[in-house]
């Protein structure tokens, strides 16, 4: 996947999203433009993330918000890694502060690539092709993944279409299932996993329950930042723990 490099693109160009106007637009207006790629997004988790610095729209005399093509841009950055990547808002934050001080930062953890405060052609392609639903035939092309092995990842809970298409979360979970079954390891060896995750997600949200009863309207988002920090505490726990195990192998 291309990365920006701003040594040898000084231009900046808008992304190749037919909808995003080049007019100012209002906060109903940008989750018109978002509402395909992101159905979940609202106004209030816009709001949130302006009031964590990561997008700051120009305000009307009369103090409106009015977001930029490059705004959209952004916010479609950061809905994205946040999503696909499940990264933390700091370190998003971090990242995208670094970038507009000029400075060329490492990409991302999860392969995330840097991104302009104006993303690139070749960055919101990217962006799109991961946010895009894929269909049966897509899936297998993508992957490799026989339609048996597909169906068998569906029988098993570790991907579920939706109206026949699969999120970019089935496309990982099948990439590493094709990988898996080259070890000898099948869908129902997996069965753990989605259980595993079910009960991690269980403890999460016992964790975020009392910020999803409170009235404010930016709740919900906070609930899902704190949330997206938990698992990723989470993993790494995981991560260590395994790396510990392997590390007697060999000895």
């Amino acid at each position: 996947m291309p990365i920006f490099d701003a040594a040898r693109s000084p231009r900046l160009e808008a992304p190749r999203h037919e909808t995003v106007r080049q007019a100012a637009l209002n906060i109903g207006e940008v989750l018109s433009e978002l509402k395909d790629e992101f159905p979940r997004v609202t106004a209030s988790k816009i709001r949130f993330l302006e009031d964590k610095g990561l997008i700051i729209p120009q305000r009307t005399s009369a103090g409106y918000r009015k977001y930029s093509a490059s705004d959209v841009s952004r916010l479609r950055f950061i809905l994205s890694v946040q999503r696909d990547q499940y990264l933390p808002l700091k370190v998003i934050k971090d990242h995208l502060d670094s970038v507009d001080r000029g400075e060329a930062p490492a990409a991302l953890p999860g392969g995330a690539p840097v991104a302009p405060k104006a993303v690139n052609n070749d960055m919101a392609e990217a962006v799109e092709r991961k946010a895009r639903s894929v269909s049966m035939a897509e899936l297998q092309g993508l992957t490799g993944a026989s339609e048996d092995l597909i169906g068998e990842l569906i029988k098993y809970g570790l991907i579920e279409p939706l109206a026949g298409l699969f999120d970019a979360s089935s496309i990982k979970v099948t990439k590493s299932a094709v990988q898996l079954a080259g070890h000898g390891v099948e869908p129902r060896h997996l069965r753990q996993f989605r259980t595993a995750a079910d009960r991690e997600f269980s403890l999460i949200e016992s964790i975020v329950g009392n910020e999803l009863k409170k009235p404010e309207v930016s709740a919900r988002a906070r609930a899902a930042e704190e949330a997206q920090e938990i698992s990723r505490q989470c993993l790494e726990i995981h991560e260590a723990l395994m790396q510990r195990a392997i590390s007697q192998l060999d000895r």
